[in-house]
């Protein structure tokens, strides 16, 4: 069964006058023509089942972010369609769709209840949380007060015990030391074997190669290749590169 399809999906966005000119003189002259339109993603194709594990590379400013925003519902389709059966974690940037204000416990259940989950789920999967998150000190510390580290540990264990049926990941795998990264690693495996759809971000070639059942590679906005040969794909991908830093 496809848990994700992505058809023919196309995201664009303007930019331009109202950020350039501030809103007053923007309202005054009308100046429309300075605006101009993006296109991050342009007719991107590809679908998962459960389990897959899918690794989405490419250059900054390839449209991976956009993509995932647009998979997770927070940005809308100017095109095509995406759908999404089941539940979705996603932890697009560190301290996103937290309340800097909340401790960490009442983030933790904040989260837990956008999600979906009773609090009754959320007290049996809390202490495992705080545990795989190394927080225990912090529960009660505002989450504006944490490190970026702490910030992202938090975001992952929470979107890896809520038992996802998709779970999103932007270069979450790259932040903390690395006893922290091969524990995200193992975590993640686990999730994978329990018939999760994971889709990862990462600059990490070698966490693609060591985690992902399947690939996009993704160019300024354009979809280059898609499959389950990791390595073939792969290898194209260290061949671009290659050739792209000796042109320049």
């Amino acid at each position: 069964m496809k848990i994700v399809e992505v058809n023919d999906l196309t995201v664009r966005y303007t930019v331009g006058a109202l950020r350039e000119s501030g809103l007053k003189e923007y309202l005054l002259s009308r100046r429309q023509s300075r605006a101009r339109e993006i296109v991050a993603n342009e007719h991107i194709n590809f679908s998962l089942e459960q389990g897959d594990m899918l690794g989405i590379i490419g250059a900054n400013g390839a449209g991976k972010s956009t993509l995932l925003k647009a998979i997770s519902g927070i940005l809308p389709a100017s095109e095509g369609e995406v759908i999404c059966r089941g539940k979705i974690a996603a932890l697009l940037e560190l301290g996103s769709g937290f309340d800097g204000e909340l401790t960490v416990r009442e983030n933790t259940y904040l989260r837990g209840a956008l999600l979906g989950y009773t609090r009754k789920f959320m007290n049996e999967v809390y202490p495992e949380i705080i545990e795989f998150a190394e927080l225990w000190e912090a529960e009660d510390r505002a989450f504006k007060r944490l490190s970026s580290g702490m910030k992202s540990r938090l975001g992952f264990a929470i979107c890896s015990f809520v038992e996802p049926d998709v779970l999103i990941l932007d270069e979450v795998l790259s932040v903390g030391d690395a006893a922290f990264r091969q524990k995200s690693e193992q975590r993640m495996r686990s999730i994978i074997d329990n018939g999760a759809t994971t889709i990862l971000v990462s600059h990490s070639l070698a966490q693609i190669r060591k985690n992902c059942t399947k690939l996009l590679w993704l160019d300024r906005g354009r979809q280059l290749a898609f499959g389950s040969d990791v390595e073939a794909i792969l290898g194209e991908y260290e061949r671009f590169i290659e050739l792209k830093q000796k042109k320049h």
